[in-house]
């Protein structure tokens, strides 16, 4: 059994293991960086990379899975607030979230062939998603909730990596917006619904 020193300096070491895996990402190919790329920009022993993970790929899935659970843990913190004609209490916070890991969402996203985080991403989204669209349209065919889940979580998935793409020049606000309306659009469609989501404050001055 670890002592708590030894507990700690694990704790230590992996941390700055997927720290060092998280900057080379910025810089290169998945494929292209190395135990001994990941070592050596944190100073560590290349012996302690193997001590907690068998190879870069196994790192990259550790940084991965931290990523979607902090993600989880944003829409658990959010998921009583949403309800009624707007997602936007559960788009905010994640949104706020890949704002603040930028660099490391982007990177993730670019090295996708590498480890599919796009296809990690839609299966958290569609599973969440799932229950908060069953809430709001209790009759919904089963059938037609998983098509149209499936539209509005590879949906959110390209709006977010345009907003990447095209540096963040569409406001946080109205990219919020825009998502919530294509996901009230797109179940109006299908179920019926009566309003479309407004804006806090009221209607948008801006035509999207």
């Amino acid at each position: 059994m670890l002592s708590h020193s030894d507990d700690r300096r694990a704790r230590r070491s992996r941390r700055l293991l997927k720290q060092g895996l998280s900057e080379l990402l910025r810089e290169k190919k998945f494929s292209d960086i190395s135990a001994k790329d990941i070592t050596e920009r944190m100073d560590l022993n290349r012996g302690t990379f193997y001590l907690h993970y068998a190879d870069t790929y196994d790192l990259l899935q550790n940084l991965e899975q931290d990523v979607l659970t902090n993600a989880q843990e944003m829409i658990d913190a959010h998921r009583a607030e949403a309800g009624g004609d707007t997602l936007r209490p559960i788009f905010e916070p994640l949104l706020d979230y890949i704002v603040e890991n930028r660099a490391l969402c982007r990177a993730l996203f670019v090295n996708n062939a590498s480890s599919d985080f796009t296809g990690k991403v839609y299966q958290l989204l569609y599973q969440n998603g799932f229950d908060l669209i069953r809430r709001r349209f209790p009759n919904a065919p089963e059938k037609q909730m998983e098509y149209l889940l499936n539209f509005i979580a590879f949906g959110l998935i390209g709006l977010m990596r345009e907003w990447f793409d095209t540096d963040m020049e569409l406001s946080k606000d109205d990219l919020l917006h825009m998502a919530d309306q294509l996901v009230a659009g797109a179940s109006c469609q299908l179920f019926g619904h009566p309003q479309m989501p407004q804006r806090p404050g009221g209607p948008s001055e801006k035509s999207l």
